[in-house]
């Protein structure tokens, strides 16, 4: 081969090295797409002037910054948010959405981003709730697709309630303004919320539940899950998580709770898609 023949196929070879690792570094820039329930305050809602606001909206905006890339963010009802993922339509689910068993049989979760527990809202006058057995013979309103419509339907033979599924949280707060529910059950974030904002109702008993809220993915895309969940450690190693609950739950999260613990490894211990190996942090 002549030396003009080995340098063209050299140049070649560069060439082809640099336009992939092109495509790599385009790859990892790509906008980000997402969804999440615009009416679940304090995490997404309507703002002045257009666009989302809250928890989750800013949480999104961080990994998307920590990541080197943007975001869009798209409000629609929870219960259209998981098909919408499955048909590739978000890459990732932003919503607050709780790490169970059954559910990381059929997504894969980020590492938890908060600990969750499940709190009931009450009239300003209604009758308190001190315990489960409280429960009996009353009407519970709930969030169509969450955790609390699955509480609700596991629990209401056992404890003697009955439950209305709404579309939103709002409208099963305005329902038990109203008076067609007795108690409104959401996560202890969104019940205080609503009790803060609306002087009509108030928090009452809280289900400790030991679970944690995740980013969700598809079960076959565990190179989106393991890339966006470095930039989520890496918003809890600088604090970021633990100052956004301050600025929108009023609490800073204690030592050892999932807003301030980086999990070793990726995903939920103990959940089916937990990858157990370690990772080393890599942060912008």
């Amino acid at each position: 081969m002549t030396r003009f023949l080995r340098t063209l196929t050299f140049a070649g070879r560069c060439g082809l090295t640099l336009c992939l690792a092109g495509a790599s570094l385009a790859a990892a820039a790509q906008p980000l797409t997402t969804g999440v329930d615009a009416t679940f305050a304090p995490h997404a809602m309507p703002k002045l002037g257009g666009g989302l606001d809250g928890f989750n909206i800013e949480l999104g905006q961080a990994i998307a910054k920590q990541l080197g890339t943007t975001i869009k963010i798209e409000g629609t009802e929870y219960a259209a948010l998981i098909p919408g993922l499955n048909a590739k339509k978000y890459d990732f689910v932003l919503a607050p959405t709780t790490a169970t068993e059954e559910r990381a049989r059929a997504l894969l979760f980020s590492e938890g981003y908060l600990n969750t527990d499940y709190t009931f809202v009450i009239g300003k006058n209604g009758k308190d709730i001190k315990g489960l057995d409280d429960l009996k013979g009353r009407k519970l309103a709930v969030n169509k697709g969450s955790a609390y419509e699955n509480w609700a339907r596991d629990n209401a033979a056992k404890y003697g309630f009955t439950y209305d599924v709404y579309a939103s949280n709002a409208d099963a707060v305005q329902a038990v303004q109203a008076g067609r529910a007795d108690a409104n059950l959401a996560g202890n974030t969104v019940a205080a919320w609503a009790a803060k904002q609306n002087p009509a109702v108030r928090t009452s008993y809280t289900i400790k539940t030991g679970l944690v809220w995740a980013l969700a993915f598809r079960l076959d895309d565990k190179a989106g899950r393991d890339r966006v969940s470095m930039a989520l450690k890496c918003l809890k190693q600088d604090g970021t998580v633990s100052k956004l609950a301050q600025k929108w739950f009023g609490f800073t999260p204690a030592a050892g709770s999932a807003a301030a613990t980086v999990t070793p490894g990726q995903g939920v211990p103990d959940l089916p898609g937990y990858d157990a190996q370690p990772v080393e942090l890599r942060c912008s």
